[in-house]
């Protein structure tokens, strides 16, 4: 089996007979087992996911497949609640905790779609930092870089190197600042960030409620599509692929390009271009709403250290603090600071900037820019360094959490390599529930930014 095949491809697979679910599961395991990087899964579900995948051979010989997506193999940030394991979150204060009694709604519903859990996938403690660098469980190295150990992207690490290194079809993310579209991009996947609220959010640890998201990362926009539905609990997707004739998208001018690399904005304007040629109409302009919501978050504090103060204060008060990343502690405490006055504030400002924002864009209208502004740096230098990995983890940050912010969607899709030949990501972003219109454009869109066509 190839390791960089689709879902969609080991479904056509599956669902002829030419593989069976229970051959695939094993040699995924075996696959884990054998990789030379151990910091990629926090924990297997081998009996589950064997268990799983021999069901899904019987449906499919007797005839009775569950859907397109019934025998293929998915992996879950250790987020997520899975029945009979323990829920880290990535972090060593959560390690003895009592197994989960229940399985998350979102994992009960991609199992109704006869997908194959695997295992539960490495991450930033508590989901809290872009950049993937965790001192309790290694970080996985991303499998793109040939030169030094670089970043995997955080907070879901593990999760996009899983499908980066052909581990697994899918994985499934969480995204409260860029977690699954920072990782994307990072590591030449595609990574969709849906609209916070469009799955249930049941039994996935939270970082900042009015923030928290997620979706899967996976190898082509086809995938992300099919998975939505499974994540919904739907039988089937139900997203038309657009027409390029149709797209329109804005180009912010500011913010987003400060202090890119030059090789990340050739391989985007590359991926523009391609598309003006292909008939998508491109217009630019600048959104001062960008520069004023980083300027409340100077002023008042970032919304998500605010809420991950609260979560965590008991926690930072007590020995847990000492058992717990330096740097994690260090930035939530900045939470501390954050009092009601400026917190209320801040959700004000959300909400102006959010109709701001739709006042400004034609119906219809979707914002493209370079999913990040660099490509992923070499592991070392940040761990050595604390003043360097805040600073680079802000800069990671910076373009991903504004859709984060303004209550969007988006999606990361590979369009080129920078420096090093490190994968450069295009981001298409969508306003508040608008999942299905995203989609729908990078169907259309997805092989014309890769260059394919």
């Amino acid at each position: 089996m190839d390791g960089n095949m689709s879902a969609a491809g080991l479904s056509v697979l599956l669902q002829n007979g030419a593989l069976d679910p229970l051959e695939l599961a094993r040699t995924t395991f075996e696959k884990i087992a054998g990789y030379p990087d151990q910091a990629v899964f926090t924990g297997l579900l081998e009996e589950r996911g064997l268990l799983e995948a021999g069901a899904a051979s019987k449906r499919l010989h007797a005839g009775r497949s569950l859907g397109l997506l019934d025998g293929i193999p998915v992996a879950w940030k250790d987020l997520f609640d899975t029945a009979g394991s323990v829920t880290t979150a990535g972090s060593a204060v959560f390690s003895g905790n009592p197994p989960a009694a229940r399985d998350a709604s979102v994992v009960s519903n991609v199992a109704g779609a006869g997908m194959v859990s695997i295992g539960r996938t490495n991450m930033s403690e508590f989901a809290f930092s872009g950049l993937g660098i965790s001192p309790h469980y290694g970080t996985p190295h991303n499998p793109a870089a040939k030169d030094t150990p670089r970043l995997p992207g955080g907070s879901s690490s593990g999760s996009a190197v899983a499908v980066a290194a052909g581990l697994v079809p899918v994985a499934i993310g969480t995204d409260t600042g860029g977690s699954v579209r920072i990782p994307a991009a990072f590591n030449g996947i595609v990574g969709y960030k849906a609209t916070r609220g469009r799955y249930a959010m049941d039994g996935v640890y939270p970082l900042s409620k009015s923030l928290d998201s997620l979706g899967p990362l996976c190898r082509t926009v086809q995938d992300a599509v099919w998975i939505d539905a499974a994540l919904r609990g739907r039988t089937a997707p139900d997203v038309a692929r657009g027409d390029l004739g149709n797209l329109k998208l804005v180009v912010p001018e500011k913010i987003v390009f400060d202090e890119a690399e030059a090789a990340v904005v050739e391989a985007f304007e590359a991926a523009i271009t391609r598309l003006e040629r292909k008939g998508v109409r491109v217009r630019r302009r600048a959104f001062p709403i960008f520069a004023e919501l980083f300027e409340v978050m100077a002023r008042h504090g970032a919304l998500v250290t605010a809420e991950a103060y609260v979560l965590h204060r008991e926690r930072l008060q007590g020995s847990d603090a000492g058992r717990m990343d330096r740097r994690v502690v260090a930035r939530t405490r900045l939470g501390e600071t954050i009092g009601m006055a400026d917190y209320i504030a801040i959700l004000e400002a959300r909400q102006r900037m959010i109709a701001t924002l739709a006042e400004q864009l034609e119906p219809g209208e979707l914002l493209a820019h370079p999913t990040l502004p660099h490509v992923a740096p070499p592991i070392a230098p940040l761990i050595e360094d604390d003043d360097l990995f805040f600073k680079t983890n802000a800069k990671t940050l910076r373009n991903t959490l504004i859709g984060n912010f303004l209550d969007g969607c988006g999606i990361s899709i590979p369009c080129g390599t920078g420096d090093a030949g490190m994968p450069v990501g295009f981001l298409l972003s969508g306003q508040r529930n608008e999942d299905a219109v995203l989609l729908s454009a990078a169907l259309a869109a997805e092989t014309v930014i890769r260059g394919e066509a």
